[in-house]
């Protein structure tokens, strides 16, 4: 064990993952903190807020496609020393990340009651959840030049500063909740709606935040002329690797709401409710699986930008040793948690009932979360592969997990429990294929350019 921790690889991993797990970590505790906090507000309440959220979790995975999109040629870049083309990559992925933003917010400004309708016919829910997207419109627009230049920040490994940025606004965010949640300060109570002004807020800050690092930063800038700079090759090879990775997390995140779509429409509002909790929960016991992940990317990209192959194949081996470790100690934290929750959570007996075996689901899951995040999100992407994992995510999601959880919750009518547990199976099913292809080594390859410049201007 020692020796382990005197490895250079493995010191460099930790120093890379604990950062972005703090970061994590961080935005769990926000959601914990809607969810505390509108506990005394209401049961209608926090099943609101679950399911309009669930528009901020696509809107997430958009970004997070493109931010690792961008880190996988960033990364590899930076790995070469290339600066001038990260900063070409930025600008590309801001152009689409604004677009994205502008959308959404429209959306939820002009028909957040036809979202909600999506998830739940329940008209109270329907009016709290249409008041929630309303307010966080503002947080959307500010969340796509976010995520862009931090994911660009974290790809040359200055995560610390990321995560800092995170840590003013996750607080403020905190803070924020409880005095328009509550109405302290002589702030109105505004319940759900008070959750997503706060946000919007803390986002707007965090914005703010990114402007004045980029103005003193010697690196990685944010400038808006980006977002018109021009280059053929390195936008093709975008398109190329951050496409699927958006498509991949897209098609995942949709896949995941349509669970929620599953639980709300067919399950009752009991398990809507319990199913908050058992997300909050879990989302603690992956944020070391997911930090992992991410550092590790990070590091193979450089590696393999800079040609050391077979150190990036050592590093991905470690990496996976570090993923089963913290994929056993996140199904420790949830069963650990499980006894606070259920004393906690303020739900009917049928509630806590469903909440407890779902946090006994829960802790085994994280495992499978955790090895398929490290290697299709991590490792495949650091070499550029994209698109074998939204083929795998695709099959796995839409021609599994949903049409399952439609047939055993509609169609066969099984009981709320035996659904869920059905569709907890989707991440086990994936698992040979996905071993198989780390297995294959198809994955580790430099997508990095020589003449980008110079086919440009030719």
């Amino acid at each position: 064990m020692l020796r382990r921790i005197r490895d250079p690889q493995y010191n460099r991993l930790l120093r890379l993952t604990l950062p972005i797990v703090l970061q994590n970590l961080l935005s769990a505790m926000v959601n914990s903190a809607d969810v505390v906090m509108l506990n005394f507000v209401g049961q209608a309440h926090i099943s609101a807020v679950s399911l309009a959220a669930q528009y901020a979790n696509i809107l997430f995975m958009v970004f997070y496609g493109l931010g690792t999109g961008a880190t996988m040629l960033c990364s590899q870049y930076y790995g070469k020393g290339d600066m001038r083309a990260i900063d070409v990559v930025e600008g590309i992925a801001l152009r689409f990340s604004v677009i994205m933003s502008i959308l959404f917010a429209l959306a939820a400004l002009t028909v957040p009651q036809a979202m909600m309708r999506v998830f739940t016919p329940d008209p109270e829910l329907i009016e709290i959840g249409a008041q929630y997207l309303r307010n966080i419109a503002v947080a959307y627009l500010c969340w796509g030049v976010i995520e862009v230049y931090l994911s660009v920040l974290r790809s040359i490994g200055r995560v610390a500063v990321s995560t800092a940025l995170n840590t003013v606004a996750f607080t403020l965010n905190i803070f924020l909740n409880a005095v328009f949640i509550f109405g302290l300060f002589g702030a109105p109570k505004l319940g759900a709606a008070g959750v997503a002004l706060a946000t919007s807020l803390s986002r707007a800050v965090e914005l703010a935040l990114v402007i004045l690092v980029s103005i003193r930063s010697k690196d990685v800038k944010f400038k808006p002329s980006f977002l018109f700079v021009r280059n053929k090759p390195l936008f093709r090879d975008f398109l190329k690797m951050a496409l699927p990775a958006t498509a991949n997390d897209v098609v995942w995140g949709l896949g995941f709401s349509m669970y929620s779509v599953i639980i709300g429409q067919f399950l009752g509002t009991d398990m809507v409710a319990a199913n908050s909790f058992t997300s909050l929960v879990r989302n603690f016991g992956t944020v070391l699986c997911y930090g992992v992940a991410s550092a590790g990317g990070i590091l193979l990209g450089q590696l393999i930008g800079d040609s050391k192959m077979g150190e990036a194949d050592e590093a991905a081996k470690k990496l996976m040793k570090l993923t089963v470790l913290f994929g056993l100690i996140g199904g420790g934290v949830v069963l650990a948690a499980m006894p606070f929750a259920l004393r906690f959570a303020d739900l009917t007996q049928a509630g806590k009932e469903y909440l407890r075996v779902m946090l006994l689901i829960n802790s085994y899951y994280v495992m499978g979360t955790a090895v398929n995040t490290t290697l299709i999100a991590g490792v495949f992407r650091a070499g550029g592969d994209s698109r074998w994992g939204f083929i795998c995510d695709a099959v796995d999601m839409w021609a599994y997990g949903v049409p399952l959880g439609f047939l055993a919750a509609a169609v066969l009518k099984l009981p709320p429990l035996w659904v869920y547990f059905l569709l907890c199976t989707d991440e086990f099913v994936k698992w040979p294929w996905v071993i198989r292809h780390y297995r294959s080594k198809k994955w580790l390859k430099n997508i990095t350019r020589d003449d980008w410049a110079a086919q440009q201007e030719a």
